[in-house]
């Protein structure tokens, strides 16, 4: 895929400390990510599929205030709750026929506002179209994975 003049390139990169534990650079930041004992980590962080909530948390945020500024709506506070059901045995076992990802995914926005109900739905809709986390999330996006040895 080419980037146009408007596409940002965002990237991080990682680096294994166990087989359980990985610390991963963001621009400036640093963040461990590990397994919880549950499922063989040492539970120095949060899991990848936590860290993934997690980014559609904040993504819903930025988008929540950004749609709602543009229509004249005041937030005066944002509560996002983040769940899902995952079945480990992929992950663990290569289990035929489950799936290694959630199985469903579920989202609660709390907003302190000034918005009736015709104004949620409307921002409801924008925020689910705008938000790039969700739109990976709900969407097929092409990736491609290298293993190299070196």
């Amino acid at each position: 895929m080419s980037q146009t003049d408007h596409t940002e390139r965002f990237a991080v990169s990682a680096e294994s400390e166990s087989e359980t534990k990985t610390v991963v650079e963001a621009r400036d930041f640093e963040y461990v990510v590990d397994e919880p004992p549950s499922l063989g980590g040492t539970d120095d962080g949060p899991n990848p599929v936590e860290y993934l909530l997690g980014g559609w948390a904040g993504c819903l945020n930025v988008v929540v205030h950004t749609v709602a500024d543009e229509r004249g709506i005041d937030i005066d506070g944002v509560d996002i709750d983040v769940e899902g059901d995952l079945d480990p045995r992929k992950l663990l076992q290569d289990a035929d026929g489950v799936r290694a990802g959630f199985q469903d995914l579920r989202v609660t926005i709390e907003l302190e506002s000034n918005a009736d109900e015709d104004e949620l739905d409307a921002l409801t809709a924008a925020v689910e179209e705008r938000c790039p986390v969700g739109d990976n999330i709900g969407n097929s996006t092409p990736t491609d994975v290298v293993i190299e040895s070196t």
